[in-house]
C-alpha cells in the first residue's frame, strides 16, 4: 500500500460507536485527523475480530456503564497496514502489515521500569478507555505494532491480541507432559486447548456446558470434554488423572462454582491460572486446598509486553494452531450487531469481521 498523500489532512471513515447508554451498536460515518502525534503511526484497516468486551459493551452491562465514557469508537482486535507514520519512528515501515498490542502502557510506572508493563499503573486500552478499531482507520503508538509481513494468512491476524490472552494464560506454569484442565471453551478457551496442544501437555480435558463449543472442544483436541451440567466435574477429572488431580488448571470462564471446584481437583504443587472474571467474589478452602497443597495462583492480565508475542510469533509462524477451527464467523464490519447477537448467543467460537461491504456473511 502507498503511503498517504501528505496533503490529505482528514479522512472521512465508517466506525462502530458506542454512543448511546443502552444496547447495541451504532455505524455512523465520522472523520479522522490525519495529523500523528510523535512515535504514532495511522493503519488502514483489514480486518477485526470481535471480543468478550466488546460484547459487555454491545450489552451495556454494569461493567460497561461503569468504564466507559460515551461516545467512543469500540474494537481492540484487529490488523492493518500502516499508510502513515511520525518522523521520529523508524522501526516501521509504510506498506508494514501489523496487528497490535491493545495495552498502551506509560514507559514510566515501576511496573513498567522492572519490565512487567502488562501491569502497567496507567494502562490504557484501545476501543474502552480510548477510540478503538472498528473503523476503517486508527492512530495507535508505534510500540504497540506487530509486524507480520510474512504472515500466510491476513484474514486471522486480528485474532493474535486474543490469542496472546491464551497463551499467555496456558504457558505460564510448564505444561509439557502435564495434564491440563481448560475451563470454559469460549473463543479464547478454545484456543488455550490448541495452545496446550501445541506445547506438548500429555493431556487436555476441557469443561464447558454449550454443546456447540463442546464439538469444537473436541475437534480442537481435547482429550476429555467433560459437561457440568450433565456429568460430576471433580469425579470426571479425578478419574480420567488416577485420583492424582491435573497438574495446571486453566480459567477462561469466570464462573465462581467452576473456579471453587477447580482447587479441589488440581494437584498438589499445581497451578491455577486465572483469566476469567467473576462477577461474585469466590470463596475457596484457603488452608487445606492452597497451603498445604503448595498450590501456586496466577492472575493473568492481557499479555506480558512482548514476551507473549513472541511466544505467539512462534506457534503463528511455525504453523502450530488451528485457526480455521477455532474462528467460526465471518461478518462485513457493518452487520456488527448481528455478530454481537451471534456473540450473545454463544453458538460460535472467533468472529472476524471486515470493515466494507463486500463480504458475504
Amino acid at each position: 500500500m502507498k503511503a498517504l498523500d501528505n496533503g490529505v489532512k482528514e479522512l472521512e471513515m465508517m466506525a462502530v460507536l458506542k454512543d448511546k447508554p443502552e444496547k447495541g451498536f451504532t455505524l455512523k460515518k465520522v472523520k479522522l485527523s490525519t495529523d500523528l502525534k510523535p512515535q504514532e503511526v495511522l493503519i488502514k484497516i483489514k480486518s477485526v475480530s470481535f471480543c468478550g468486551t466488546d460484547s459487555h459493551i454491545y450489552n451495556y452491562d454494569h461493567w460497561a456503564k461503569n468504564h466507559l465514557d460515551l461516545p467512543l469508537i469500540v474494537g481492540h482486535e484487529f490488523s492493518g497496514e500502516i499508510i502513515k507514520k511520525a518522523d521520529d519512528v523508524k522501526d516501521l515501515n509504510i506498506g508494514d502489515v501489523v496487528s497490535a498490542e491493545t495495552h498502551i502502557i506509560c514507559n514510566e510506572c515501576e511496573f513498567c521500569l522492572r519490565g512487567e508493563g502488562h501491569i502497567c499503573e496507567n494502562t490504557e486500552i484501545i476501543g474502552v478507555d480510548r477510540d478503538g478499531c472498528f473503523a476503517e482507520y486508527i492512530k495507535i503508538p508505534a510500540q504497540n505494532c506487530i509486524v507480520n509481513n510474512n504472515a500466510d494468512n491476513n484474514l486471522y491476524l486480528s485474532v493474535q491480541e486474543p490469542l496472546g490472552n491464551a497463551v499467555h494464560t496456558v504457558t505460564h506454569f510448564p505444561i509439557e507432559n502435564k495434564s491440563v484442565v481448560i475451563l470454559g471453551c469460549g473463543p479464547i478457551g478454545l484456543m488455550g486447548i490448541d495452545v496446550a496442544r501445541a506445547y506438548g501437555a500429555k493431556q487436555v480435558i476441557a469443561i464447558e456446558v454449550n454443546d456447540y463449543r463442546i464439538n469444537l472442544a473436541k475437534d480442537l483436541g481435547a482429550d476429555l470434554v467433560i459437561n457440568p451440567m450433565k456429568e460430576d466435574v471433580y469425579k470426571k477429572v479425578m478419574e480420567a488423572t488416577n485420583n492424582k488431580g491435573v497438574d495446571v488448571v486453566c480459567d477462561f470462564s469466570g464462573n465462581k462454582s467452576a473456579i471453587e471446584l477447580a482447587f479441589k481437583y488440581v494437584k498438589r504443587g499445581g497451578g491455577l491460572s486465572l483469566l476469567g472474571l467473576p462477577n461474585d467474589n469466590v470463596s475457596i478452602d484457603l488452608a487445606n486446598d492452597v497451603v498445604f497443597k503448595g498450590l501456586n495462583i496466577y492472575g493473568v492480565v492481557g499479555r506480558r509486553i512482548f514476551e507473549t508475542w513472541d511466544k505467539v510469533n512462534y506457534l503463528v509462524s511455525n504453523n502450530l494452531l488451528h485457526f480455521d477451527k477455532f474462528v467460526t464467523h465471518k461478518f462485513p464490519l457493518s452487520k456488527i450487531n448481528d455478530a454481537a447477537e451471534v456473540m450473545n448467543g454463544k453458538n460460535c467460537g472467533k468472529i472476524i469481521l471486515i470493515p466494507g461491504d463486500e463480504m458475504n456473511e
